[in-house]
């Protein structure tokens, strides 16, 4: 009798052996997925076990029979059993083993058979075909009770009737393809290790790779011993049972605790891989984007070659409604995108609340990377388990997404250009710090800058040079007062357009006012979504301001403005900007009790209309009469944060000339 449990392999020393199993494996034979038919031999087997505790519950062991059908049928879906490999094997394993060297013969035979496939792989497919056929075994004697088919066909197998005294053999064998489960998952383990893009220490790696040819070795040797043992038994005569029933049940579980100890010394190896994977990883992650590259083919995507590349590092559910929108807007839907969209491309990477995908957080991302004109990482619960770490500490991310810039070789140029986005859109490509800087540099307040293109139509109107009031408010009485009052205004000849956006918050107050303004024709309104867009990009506006820091002795007019608004937005105030064109530094802020103060002066300014024009008049009536001459004052500021845009006096409200000063 063939003993299992010895440390030795007939005359083989365990490194003649290694050679040999390493003379059959070919590394660049083909693959499937060993993991999927792995998890069907652990439900086949566990269907098996069920039942066998079930034989008095008749309706409990008919679902657990129909269970095992289903998986059965599962590895048939699969192609496996008509597979020429899968049929071999079958052969090998169903022949009777007569003797130890005939079984290591076989084992080798094997070896030789599954040279094409990795070395999980090939325990995967030598379980499948033994628990395939041990479970079509299981079956019939399960159903050879009540079913006439099934009696019929054990009387042609020559099956026992009665296989109650072959329980023991059976749970043994159970304990045996459990822990063949365990060890092949601790292999599979160890080839999904990331080691095309890290290397192991030289002797981590041989450790691990000698200790798994021995495992492979040991399960596909005693998965021949079992089959065989099995048929034995089952052909034994009832009076024979008793005693061979006791040994072969004995080899199992001896074999079943050798494997047990392979288990636990090859998950400490493993263990001690994929900690040194991740590490080398992580670190090879810093160095990739700190140093500069060629390209940024280290992505490993060819379709973003010299291409500027934004992540996007999100919550599985992205954004919300409007910031998701808002986005597609300012990059997909942009008029400026049809000049770079060949030259960037936006990838998003979502990371879980926790170390772990909710089936939720998996239903959000299927959604909408199906939905988003972005690309996406595929199944990110599988990302290597360091990737995560190094993107929420290098990054920053936390809870707020992040869109974080890489150059075409590869290069962080920007840690987050969400708000760059949101102002400016695609206009803000290459999307770097330094662009973002030139952007502010450039930019005046203005009613263009204000809209940007959030609304076609209006940026049209905008650019024609019309006089357009933007206003907010949560009162429609107020509206109604205030609109009136702009209608006297234009009956003196005044054009002028006038532009509802309601509030930061879309309570339904604001959206039951947004449908008054619009079914009472009181002025035009921003559809809801593009408010929400107005006032998600004012946010960024100041976010992106207040990051770049404020210049000394400066006075930053966007910042104060923008400010202003969100901080009158906060407080409920009403408001309203009045302005025109697209470069004209024509822009007028009015708040609180002022606007109807002002607008109830109109028949005293209103006269000086055909004089100084509608915005001349307007500020003559809000402030001091400006000056004949410049009052003379004057302040400096580093040349390289000078802009290209008219700085306007605070005191006398003329223009300020510029002139260079050498220190």
């Amino acid at each position: 009798m063939d003993s299992l449990g010895s440390d030795s392999v007939s005359s083989l020393s365990e490194e003649v052996l290694i050679k040999k199993l390493l003379l059959s494996h070919d590394p660049d034979g083909c693959h499937f997925d060993s993991e999927l038919l792995l998890c069907a031999v652990e439900k086949i087997m566990i269907c098996t076990a069920a039942s066998e505790v079930l034989d008095e519950d008749l309706d409990a062991n008919e679902k657990i029979i129909v269970s095992d059908i289903e998986e059965l049928e599962t590895l048939e879906a699969l192609g496996i059993f008509k597979s020429e490999t899968f049929c071999k094997i079958s052969h090998e394993i169903l022949c009777k083993c007569s003797d130890e060297e005939n079984l290591h013969r076989r084992t080798m035979i094997l070896f030789d058979l599954l040279g094409k496939y990795r070395w999980g792989e090939k325990v995967v497919l030598v379980l499948t075909s033994f628990v395939a056929s041990y479970g079509e075994f299981r079956l019939l004697m399960q159903l050879n009770s009540s079913i006439p088919l099934a009696i019929s066909v054990a009387m042609l197998k020559q099956l026992p009737t009665d296989v109650s005294p072959l329980k023991p053999q059976f749970n043994a064998l159970s304990l045996l393809v459990d822990a063949m489960v365990d060890v092949t998952k601790c292999i599979i383990k160890f080839e999904k290790l990331p080691l095309s893009r890290v290397e192991l220490d030289d002797e981590t790696k041989a450790v691990a790779k000698s200790q798994i040819y021995i495992a492979v070795y040991w399960i596909i040797r005693g998965i021949l011993k079992c089959f065989s043992q099995i048929t034995d038994s089952t052909a034994l005569k009832s009076d024979q049972i008793s005693d061979s029933t006791i040994i072969a049940t004995w080899e199992l579980v001896s074999l079943a605790y050798q494997l047990r100890s392979i288990y636990d010394h090859l998950r400490q190896q493993v263990e001690v891989c994929h900690h040194q994977t991740e590490t080398k990883l992580y670190h090879k992650l810093l160095n990739i984007f700190k140093e500069t590259q060629v390209d940024n083919q280290e992505l490993g995507v060819s379709d973003l070659k010299s291409k500027v590349v934004i992540l996007l590092i999100s919550r599985p559910e992205l954004l919300s409604i409007e910031e998701s929108l808002f986005l597609v807007q300012q990059t997909h839907n942009h008029p400026h995108n049809k000049d770079v969209e060949a030259s960037y491309a936006i990838v998003w990477v979502p990371i879980p609340v926790s170390s772990t995908w909710t089936n939720a957080e998996m239903e959000n991302f299927e959604y909408l990377s199906n939905s988003l004109p972005w690309y996406s990482i595929r199944q990110p619960w599988l990302l290597n388990s360091a990737v995560v770490p190094f993107i929420k500490e290098a990054w920053y991310c936390k809870s707020e997404p992040v869109l974080v810039v890489l150059n075409s070789q590869g290069t962080v140029t920007n840690p987050n250009a969400i708000d760059m986005l949101f102002i400016w859109g695609a206009r803000a490509y290459p999307f770097s710090a330094s662009r973002e800087k030139e952007l502010w540099q450039e930019q005046n307040w203005t009613l263009h800058f204000l809209i940007d293109e959030i609304d076609p139509l209006l940026t049209k109107r905008v650019e024609e040079g019309r006089n357009i009031c933007i206003y907010g408010s949560n009162s429609i009485d107020w509206i109604v007062e205030f609109t009136a009052k702009m209608e006297i205004i234009k009956s003196a000849g005044v054009q002028l357009e006038m532009v509802y956006v309601g509030k930061r918050n879309s309570t339904p107050l604001v959206k039951d006012i947004l449908a008054n303004v619009r079914y009472k024709k009181l002025s035009s309104a921003l559809p809801s979504m593009k408010t929400h867009f107005f006032w998600l990009r004012l946010e960024s506006i100041r976010r992106s301001k207040l990051r770049l820091g404020k210049p000394e002795n400066y006075t930053d007019n966007v910042l104060d403005e923008v400010s202003a608004l969100l901080d009158i937005d906060n407080n409920d105030e009403n408001w309203a900007v009045i302005g025109r064109g697209s470069n004209s530094i024509d822009i007028i802020r009015l708040e609180g009790p002022k606007i109807m103060e002002c607008l109830d002066l109109f028949p005293s300014w209103g006269g000086n209309l055909a004089e100084l024009g509608f915005f001349g008049a307007l500020r003559h009536a809000l402030a001091p009469p400006i000056l004949p001459r410049p009052c003379g004052h004057d302040f400096t500021h580093p040349s390289k944060e000078q802009g290209e845009g008219v700085i306007v006096c605070g005191k006398c409200k003329h223009p300020m000339k510029k002139f260079v000063m050498y220190k």
